[in-house]
């Protein structure tokens, strides 16, 4: 028996590009009552349009007040939620030894601490058996050059993952890990000369992927998951993780063969 997201309260923060957007429009499609948050008005009205539905909730998940809204705004527009996903991401494109600062402060306050700071809003509120499901990376223990401080605050909100389900055993906490995925944002704002250099560091390493998903074939997948899921409360899926059959070790060539065919000649789309 196949199972659907009809009915279901859905919650999707970083919905305005890349899976998050993807499994947004799938969710609404399903019929499932969805509110969608993400940073970008114009994205998120653009999401909203293509699904044909959904409440937008305009917020920066780096700001705890901002995440205490999120919650509240999503309680008045459908409902106490049954499915959380966080799919928001942020990272620069740096050589480690010239991250600064700021660098490292923006992938840890998107990435780890407002992920946290909103299950902590939405913990009192939701019910036995809720999914609270966060996106990882399959750089995390293997980080790409250039992505240290993402791979490192994505292994930081695993670790928290574990910490939540210790905590809060009547709630189930997935971890969906998804490698090289298109077509996203996580990397418009990526420097373009600092992307062919990484690149060419990623093939010589064989961390370059010449095959990446789909983000619409990677939403269908969570959809079901996440439906069968809710409909067997005594499952729990701790971890997940979604990548590409085609073997790694790819040149550069490659990348942006494939990129071109799928219609996306820049690579800076890439989800790593």
């Amino acid at each position: 028996m196949s199972h659907t997201l009809a009915g279901r309260r859905v919650l999707v923060v970083g919905a305005s590009s890349g899976v998050g957007r993807a499994l947004a429009v799938r969710a609404v499609a399903d019929g499932a009552h969805v509110a969608l948050a993400a940073r970008s008005a114009d994205k998120l009205a653009a999401t909203i349009e293509e699904a044909g539905g959904g409440a937008p909730i305009i917020a920066d998940l780096r700001r705890a007040d901002e995440c205490a809204r999120i919650v509240s705004e999503t309680i008045t527009a459908i409902g106490v939620p049954d499915l959380v996903f966080v799919s928001a991401g942020s990272s620069s494109l740096r050589w480690i030894h010239h991250t600064d600062q700021d660098d490292w402060a923006r992938a840890f306050e998107t990435n780890v601490i407002g992920a946290n700071l909103l299950f902590g809003a939405l913990q009192p509120h939701l019910a036995p058996g809720a999914i609270v499901a966060a996106v990882s990376s399959e750089s995390v223990g293997n980080p790409r050059p250039g992505l240290v401080p993402y791979a490192s605050s994505k292994a930081a909100l695993e670790e928290s993952l574990r910490g939540w389900r210790n905590e809060h055993p009547h709630l189930r906490f997935t971890c969906v890990t998804i490698g090289a995925t298109m077509p996203t944002g996580f990397a418009d704002t990526w420097e373009g000369d600092m992307l062919v250099e990484a690149l060419n560091v990623w093939a010589a390493q064989g961390l370059a992927q010449a095959e990446m998903m789909e983000a619409d074939h990677v939403a269908e997948m969570l959809a079901v998951t996440f439906a069968t899921l809710l409909a067997m409360p005594g499952l729990g899926l701790e971890e997940l993780t979604l990548r590409s059959p085609a073997k790694a070790g790819a040149s550069n060539d490659d990348m942006l063969a494939w990129a071109a065919e799928h219609g996306a000649p820049d690579l800076p789309g890439a989800q790593q």
